[in-house]
């Protein structure tokens, strides 16, 4: 029995993917709220739920669909009475949803999800925003924009101007809302998206044609954002779009990444304290300008996620990546001499179309010599719609998947020696930071490298400027005094654990005892 709006009074919700993804479902779980809907986290106790979907990788499909499906079983044994599935792979994949996973009540595309109360409330719920197609009876109902243009028309927004074409500095800034959200990550930190979509149209890459061409927020609002995040909490502000580098571009703010970060960090800075992570960096036309903000603002914290996918020049052409190993290596370079501290972390792809042996020894190479600070790698999956689809088609360019393991496997094992020596090197010249306190980790003490360390301690995790959230490695943190989420501790590394350090509170360590003097 199809259900009405006034039966859907829970919403369970499940969030898959990235971290823009997850941005979305802190907008999407924000608009249910400020409806009246009771969020909940049993699935057999929800009258409806919400699955925000990763079409990324064939991966990520996978894993969306067992997701879908798994909600789909509840919907038909009854415990449930709507699947709302929104996101990437509604957007990819929206012709073939139903084929793959039949019984979905409602879809709602990567421009649309201002439609989620609709969607949730089913049939009832303000018929005149009703899709074509979305029309009566048990028909499934869905808001799926073709791209940024035709969701900004439907809203009734200017378009004339808007920037469809990518670099030309003469659009709008169409852009998502991403203020009053429900935040999914602890209190303490956040993500701020600075923008959507992508320009660079690298071969391997299905973004372009999910997210479409890019689209900066304007500056002020992305102030605007910041600045309530930080009201509600947050300490650690994580900026995040497709293409960092390339802030502005779309609609001509001269500024561009630049003038971004320094508007943030005076907000910051406003408001007291913060740190300020510069995520998804693109390495071509990211200038000495750029280098030279980070190294000033003194909430900018000295670390950069900028994804290299290779090494190899033959490698980096056929990727389509608009750079070289020479021009790559020189940013690398700069950014560890001009930046004092500077963690730089990225990722690579093994097993490209075309990738040869020689290929790979010479992106391992590099790896060992430069020694990132963090790093991943990705084994290459073909993606229908690509350029780099169409070439792995191609036998004679196909790396078979042995080999791609192989090579992964070479590569994380030469990062694991070095970042295993630097965590090993810090504890052993008793490095000081700074730690973010995350919470109390799981497990107490057991298992961690707690030598020396007194009774008496209570274990917590956290991370330095040089750890991002949920990516990188953590620093375990034994502490005489309980410590809370959001609390930012000296601390001084007295081990490791593999990738992890182990430190400890500096006032502990340097705690003296004074004796009264006697006096004669």
């Amino acid at each position: 029995m199809t259900a009405t709006a006034d039966q859907i009074r829970s919403v369970a919700f499940v969030s898959l993917g990235c971290p823009k993804n997850l941005v979305d479902s802190e907008k999407m779980l924000g608009v249910l709220a400020q409806d009246g809907l009771r969020l909940v986290s049993d699935h057999d106790g929800a009258d409806a739920i919400v699955i925000n979907t990763c079409g990324f990788l064939e991966a990520s499909k996978d894993e969306s669909l067992e997701v879908i499906r798994e909600a789909l079983e509840r919907k038909h044994a009854g415990k449930t009475r709507r699947v709302v599935v929104a996101g990437c792979l509604v957007q990819r994949h929206r012709a073939k949803m139903l084929e793959w996973a039949p019984g979905i009540d409602a879809m709602i595309g990567v421009f649309d999800r201002d439609h989620v109360l609709d969607a949730v409330r089913g049939p009832a719920a303000r018929e005149a925003n009703a899709a074509p197609g979305a029309g009566g009876g048990a028909e499934p109902r869905y808001w799926i924009s073709g791209n940024a243009l035709q969701a900004a028309a439907e809203r009734g927004l200017k378009t004339a101007g808007l920037t469809v074409n990518g670099k030309d500095g003469k659009g709008i800034g169409y852009w998502e809302d991403d203020s009053n959200r429900l935040r999914l990550t602890p209190r303490h930190w956040a993500y701020l998206r600075v923008s959507e979509g992508c320009n660079q149209r690298c071969a391997f890459c299905t973004i372009p044609s999910i997210r479409g061409k890019m689209r900066s927020k304007p500056v002020e609002t992305i102030v605007s954002e910041a600045r309530a995040l930080l009201a509600d909490g947050a300490f650690e502000l994580n900026l995040i779009g497709q293409d960092t580098t390339s802030f502005g571009d779309d609609i001509g703010y001269g500024e561009g990444l630049s003038g971004m970060l320094r508007a943030v960090d005076r907000a910051v800075r406003e408001h007291g304290a913060g740190w300020v992570r510069l995520m998804y960096a693109y390495p071509s036309n990211f200038t000495d300008e750029m280098i030279d903000t980070i190294a000033s603002l003194e909430t900018v914290v000295k670390y950069i996620d900028m994804p290299l996918q290779h090494m190899s020049d033959r490698m980096l052409k056929a990727m389509r990546r608009h750079t070289s190993r020479r021009q790559q290596a020189e940013l690398l370079g700069k950014l560890r001499e001009r930046i004092p501290g500077m963690a730089i972390r990225t990722t690579f792809i093994t097993g490209f179309p075309g990738e040869t042996a020689e290929d790979h020894a010479e992106l391992l190479e590099f790896v060992r010599d430069f020694g990132f600070d963090a790093m991943g790698v990705f084994r290459y999956s073909p993606e229908e719609g690509t350029p780099a689809g169409t070439m792995d088609a191609d036998p004679a360019l196909h790396v078979p998947d042995a080999v791609k393991h192989e090579r992964e496997r070479e590569l994380m094992l030469a990062q694991q020696e070095i970042a295993f020596e630097n965590a090993a090197f810090q504890g052993e010249q008793r490095a000081q930071f700074d730690v973010l306190v995350d919470g109390p980790a799981a497990g107490g003490t057991a298992g961690r490298a707690t030598a020396g360390v007194a009774d008496g301690t209570t274990l917590h995790v956290g991370r330095c400027y040089h750890q991002a959230p949920q990516i990188d490695s953590l620093t375990y943190v034994v502490s005489r005094e309980r410590l809370s989420p959001g609390e930012l501790v000296r601390c001084t590394a007295v081990g490791s654990d593999g990738y992890d350090l182990v430190a400890q509170p500096t006032s502990d360590i340097e705690r003296k005892v004074v004796l009264p003097v006697i006096r004669t």
